[in-house]
């Protein structure tokens, strides 16, 4: 049953189709801004107008939809730009709305892209303050709703968020807006392409304070849980591939949809070594797809989504 493709596709077991795929996207402020990533080759930051031209080509694909990660003008202590009724990634939405009502936008919502400090909540002596960050991340949330974002993804990791989100949202008149919580986020290495683009790197310290250990299961477990009770629609493991164990662990104990982020880090090291002659780019990223969705991801965040989506027409 392996002799020919024909017939691995009849008894493939795993499959993948665009609709799997979201695309993540950075938006800055400005008009015909395409600025290329560095670090992350193919990826751009986008003003509002150029991010409406990549979303046209997203739907085009017939992609799964696109999540939205905000550069704003200024930065300082208390983030406020990330709850601004006119943030950047508020603004975006709006324009996205009008221009492609169909497209599925997810927004994430944290605060280390708007804070002068980089790190994901306030900080009180020298550490971030749980609970004081989540009043911030509540605003953020129903700030996106009200702009139109069809799920709002709190990715900061403090303890209660997902119920104070839940809560504020439901105030606010939004009590149908999904939350994808970032339930097992780890405090990888393989972020680091993202801080580039994100400009979001921390100015002191590290965030492994809030992130989780990637040491540990049972802990993830517990963390999955907990946003589950509160209120959580979907649950996201991120980063992917370094973590399947946490996916599939996740896929058998939980009946939620399950997200997972193949993140910069991953995307960067297939990208370079094919660049290098020492992989081949597109079969490298379609089996570390299928892999994650084998794990048990019901879709995927990743970079390579338009590029996968093609390889699939």
């Amino acid at each position: 049953m392996r002799a020919n493709e024909p017939l691995r596709r009849l008894v493939r077991e795993t499959a993948l189709e665009p609709s799997d795929f979201i695309l993540p996207l950075f938006v800055c402020p400005g008009e015909g801004v395409r600025r290329e990533i560095g670090a992350m080759p193919g990826n751009y930051q986008l003003s509002i107008d150029e991010l409406v031209k990549e979303c046209e080509q997203v739907q085009s694909l017939g992609l799964g939809g696109v999540i939205l990660f905000g550069i704003p003008e200024t930065k300082d202590e208390i983030a406020s730009e990330a709850y601004a009724d006119d943030g950047i990634v508020q603004r975006a939405v709006r324009s996205l709305k009008r221009a492609l009502p169909e497209l599925v936008v997810i927004t994430d919502v944290c605060n280390c892209e708007y804070t002068s400090h980089g790190h994901c909540g306030k900080v009180v002596g020298g550490d971030v303050d749980n609970d004081a960050t989540l009043e911030w991340l509540a605003k953020a949330a129903v700030s996106h709703a009200r702009a139109g974002a069809d799920i709002v993804a709190p990715s900061d990791m403090m303890d209660g968020r997902v119920a104070a989100i839940r809560r504020a949202l439901d105030e606010a008149g939004f009590p149908t807006t999904p939350i994808l919580s970032y339930a097992a986020k780890y405090a990888s290495v393989f972020y680091g392409p993202f801080r580039e683009a994100a400009e979001s790197a921390p100015q002191f310290g590290d965030r492994r304070s809030y992130q989780m250990d990637p040491a540990n299961v049972r802990e993830a477990m517990r963390e999955i849980s907990l946003d589950v009770h509160e209120g959580a629609d979907i649950v996201m493991i991120k980063p992917a591939m370094p973590y399947l164990d946490i996916i599939r662990m996740a896929r058998d104990r939980f009946q939620l949809p399950i997200a997972a982020y193949q993140v910069s880090g991953e995307f960067s090291m297939i990208v370079a070594a094919a660049r290098n002659g020492w992989l081949d780019r597109e079969r490298a990223m379609m089996e570390s797809l299928t892999a994650i969705r084998r794990a048990g991801a019901d879709f995927i965040l990743t970079y390579f989504a338009k590029d996968a989506a093609r390889a699939l027409a």
